[in-house]
């Protein structure tokens, strides 16, 4: 196969790349920001075990961990407007389903870095008159800091490449800039590969701060 790489000819669409980049980090700091509250919430509240309470939030950290992300974003743009009887815009759809989903695995990050921290310092705060809400905020919670950061970090990557599905409900992200690219040049493989060294751009250095905290964490255990 005798195919003459081109990219010289993308250099017009530049600013196309530059616009899907933006919208695509705009929208994983916004769904980072809007998942990380959703998550603290949830995870918080899951501490406390209230039957009924609890079911619900591990029914809906089950219903987004165990279905595709892509489906979500389906549904939730075409089927639930239909449920509900109003339109639901794309920028609304992307934002709500990307910060739920990354809310329902935030969720069990903050849970269970919570839970990692002994019990006998729950019992010394209560022990010097502290009330849940402070012992909370003023000692677990910064002890669960640094278990929680590395996980955190990891999901806070996975959301960034997340953001390429919303591309399929025509959001304006990189991905669906570089369908209307390719539709215009059919460069495909010149297309793909600039947004795939332009996500790498960005992820790689993202996973080698992951790949830190994670080290710096197994050393501290021993």
């Amino acid at each position: 196969m005798n195919y003459v790489w081109d990219f010289a000819i993308l250099g017009k669409y530049s600013h196309l790349f530059w616009l899907g980049l933006g919208w695509t980090i705009t929208y994983t700091i916004g769904t980072i920001v809007l998942g990380t509250l959703i998550g603290l919430i949830v995870g918080i509240l899951r501490l406390r075990r209230w039957p009924v309470i609890d079911w619900l939030l591990l029914a809906y950290i089950e219903l987004f961990r165990c279905t595709p992300l892509l489906v979500q974003i389906i549904w939730f743009y075409y089927a639930l407007p239909v449920v509900l009887g109003v339109n639901i815009p794309a920028h609304v759809a992307a934002i709500s389903v990307l910060s739920l989903y990354g809310g329902a695995f935030y969720a069990e990050i903050v849970r269970g870095s919570i839970e990692s921290i002994h019990i006998g310092q729950w019992d010394a705060a209560r022990a010097l008159g502290l009330r849940a809400r402070h012992i909370l905020r003023l000692v677990i919670l910064p002890q669960a800091m640094k278990p929680m950061l590395a996980p955190y970090v990891n999901q806070s990557v996975t959301q960034l490449k997340n953001t390429s599905l919303v591309s399929v409900i025509a959001v304006p992200d990189l991905v669906y800039n570089a369908t209307l690219i390719n539709a215009d040049t059919y460069r495909p493989l010149e297309v793909y590969t600039i947004v795939a060294l332009i996500y790498f751009a960005i992820l790689f250095p993202a996973t080698l701060v992951a790949r830190r905290l994670e080290r710096g964490l197994t050393y501290d255990k021993v």
